[in-house]
């Protein structure tokens, strides 16, 4: 087509809304390039009559319709791209050229994904078409545009409602969410405040936990001084009684002053082990560090506790250590060992009794193994509990007072390890003390 006279922006607007609609765009698409058509014409009319409006299916790569509209005046092509700036957003793509023929205006737009496919029999129905189409008068058009203005007004006051919806329920969603906001802000101060009440009872109580500890430790100390005393003249009185020195008893005497002897012995055992473990609790122990011999301390073990290993069906077997030295309390560790070792002779029937040694990585661990009665796993913490002894369990030999296994546990903490058991009922108890190899 060519751009005459203004009558023919009104016919270029046409063919270009009736092109846009024949090669399947949407409605808003088809105003949208009949609107760039009749503003790029007037712009091109200003510069002077005579121009030639092309349009071009592109069926390759991605289907566009694309116009070129040529124009014979030269010159002014940047100045003609700024004043057609505004309608470069109607189209996909906007070009000005400043050629030696002319300015040329090239404008593209996409066509929709469901678009009708442009074969060679469609675009001949196309041109068939568009060959009968009598363009209408400025009245005409002026008519179809008010229909266009009509509908993208009631599109944007229906647009406007949907919007003004959606302000509604935001701000109704708003209030919720404050309303909420308000709520968790007054839980979580309410919270607050009763964890730093439980925070200042649970200090208060940590205070009066600890005074009631040392008191303990300070009476059980106390105590067990003033007990020793007694206990120790009672045991001196009880030999001189049985002493061949001393006036015969008769039997019945003697059993008795043996008894009483016995019994003060026990009494005894047990003031040291309760003076020992007040002194542990109240942190009166202080280890001296030193380079341990083990080989000579397992033979002063396998030494003393020989006497109690009296029973044929129990072997007490002390392992050559394969660990050399270690750096401990000799004294601490040597106690710990004797009180596991004492056990295990205590509550083991038959089988055995065994001491080892062995290094995992930079810790070592000392393990009493016995065959004896067992430990209930539920049980298994209990028995560190001061004066608890596993109920239904009686000692082979001797007595026990339920304060050697907590003392042990403290001593191993003190030389910075910890005491553990396994145990099956039936099967017997394994203790193993774990100490780093070069202290602390």
């Amino acid at each position: 087509m060519r751009l005459r006279v203004e009558q023919d922006i009104f016919s270029i607007r046409q063919l270009g809304r009736e092109v846009a609609r024949a090669v399947g765009m949407e409605a808003q698409d088809q105003t949208r390039m009949a609107t760039a058509l009749s503003e790029v014409g007037r712009v091109l009319l200003a510069q002077g009559p005579d121009a030639d409006v092309t349009f071009t299916a592109e069926l390759y790569g991605v289907p566009s319709l694309q116009v070129t509209m040529a124009h014979s005046a030269v010159g002014g092509a940047s100045r003609l791209a700024e004043q057609l700036q505004q309608v470069g957003r109607l189209v996909d793509t906007m070009e000005v050229d400043d050629g030696g023929a002319g300015t040329t205006v090239r404008m593209a737009r996409r066509l929709p994904p469901g678009a009708p496919v442009l074969t060679p029999s469609r675009m001949d129905e196309i041109r068939a078409g568009l060959a009968h189409h009598v363009p209408g008068s400025p009245l005409d058009e002026l008519a179809v545009q008010n229909q266009q203005l009509i509908a993208a007004l009631d599109e944007v006051r229906a647009q406007r409602d949907d919007l003004a919806r959606l302000n509604a329920e935001l701000e109704e969603t708003n209030r919720g969410v404050m309303a909420l906001y308000h709520q968790l802000s007054d839980e979580l101060e309410e919270t607050n405040r009763g964890v730093v009440a439980l925070y200042a009872e649970l200090d208060e109580k940590s205070v009066q936990l600890r005074a009631a500890s040392e008191a303990k430790s300070r009476f059980l100390a106390n105590v067990s001084h003033e007990l020793r005393a007694p206990v120790t003249a009672i045991i001196g009185l009880g030999r001189l009684l049985v002493d061949s020195s001393s006036d015969e008893l008769t039997e019945e005497q003697a059993r008795q002053v043996e008894l009483i002897r016995s019994s003060a012995s026990d009494l005894l055992t047990l003031v040291n082990g309760l003076l020992d473990l007040a002194k542990a609790e109240a942190g009166r122990i202080e280890p001296s560090w030193s380079a341990v011999d083990l080989k000579a301390m397992f033979g002063q073990l396998r030494g003393t506790l020989r006497p109690l290993a009296t029973r044929p069906e129990v072997d007490f077997v002390v392992d050559e250590p394969t660990v050399s030295t270690i750096r401990s309390d000799e004294v601490l560790l040597a106690q710990v060992l004797r009180n596991l070792l004492t056990n295990a002779l205590k509550f083991t029937e038959s089988g055995s009794v065994r001491l080892s040694v062995r290094r995992i990585g930079p810790e070592v661990e000392f393990v009493v193994a016995d065959t004896g009665t067992g430990i209930p796993p539920e049980l298994h913490e209990r028995i560190f509990e001061e004066f608890y002894q596993v109920p239904g369990s009686k000692p082979v030999s001797g007595k026990g007072t339920g304060l050697g296994l907590p003392y042990a546990r403290r001593l191993a903490g003190i030389l910075g390890g910890g005491l553990r058991v396994d145990s099956v009922p039936g099967e017997g108890s394994t203790f193993t003390l774990q100490l780093p190899v070069e202290g602390t």
